[in-house]
């Protein structure tokens, strides 16, 4: 990947930029354990950047018909959103970081996350980013969530760049399939560790968190590849 074919930055949200996998799994586990479910913690964490029909799926699939989805949705839901309207939702260390050399460097920026708009807008507005994102491409504006690539194509024809000078920042292997689906060059930042073998074997890099991915287009914006 080299830097200067760069000309446009696009953040996955959840895992990425918002705090918010730990946030679901919790709710996850609490709703399945009232209905009576128990899953390792492999399961839970194997939903990471999955659209919610995948998720969906997967609970089905590992529950059996014994599941009252609509009462787990309802509980989730529930346990969800005490959390975040007496937490709120964190940032994750770096991203002001990030922010601001892209925002220096004149890149532009978007949001393309597997979430629905609606739901994108109000987790950015407990984090306090309401006005941060001049795009977002979410789930339900594309035909195919991540792993297929719409939307990250989506994303670089709302940007008006080709796919392959768009930086994709993803923290989950759905999203860096997602990426070389669309022909993105790409960096994973696993949001869950140990880091997925796949993912940070074919992402064209692998950095611990946000402040590493600032200094790395630090580093690569004085000294170029």
């Amino acid at each position: 990947m080299k830097q200067q074919s760069w000309r446009a930055i696009i953040f996955d949200m959840d895992g990425l930029v918002l705090d918010t996998e730990p946030t679901y799994v919790q709710a996850w586990r609490m709703a399945a354990a009232e209905l009576g479910f128990s899953m390792p913690t492999a399961f839970w964490d194997g939903l990471s950047g999955c659209s919610g029909k995948t998720v969906t799926q997967r609970l089905q699939d590992q529950c059996g018909v014994g599941l009252e989805l609509e009462r787990f949705q309802q509980l989730s839901s529930v346990y969800w959103l005490a959390h975040v309207q007496q937490r709120g939702i964190g940032v994750k260390p770096g991203f002001f970081a990030v922010l601001n050399l892209i925002t220096r460097y004149a890149l532009p920026f978007c949001l393309a996350t597997n979430s629905p708009l609606a739901a994108a807008h109000q987790c950015l507005a407990w984090a306090g980013l309401s006005d941060v994102f001049p795009l977002i491409v979410a789930g339900d504006s594309v035909s195919s969530a991540k792993p297929a690539p719409d939307i990250f194509l989506r994303a670089s024809a709302e940007l008006v760049k080709p796919i392959q000078n768009c930086l994709v920042l993803e923290d989950s292997p759905i999203g860096i399939r997602a990426a070389l689906a669309a022909g993105a060059p790409c960096i994973f930042v696993p949001s869950i560790q140990p880091a997925d073998a796949w993912a940070a074997a074919h992402a064209d890099y692998l950095l611990d968190d946000l402040q590493q991915v600032a200094d790395f287009i630090s580093a690569r914006k004085h000294h170029p590849l």
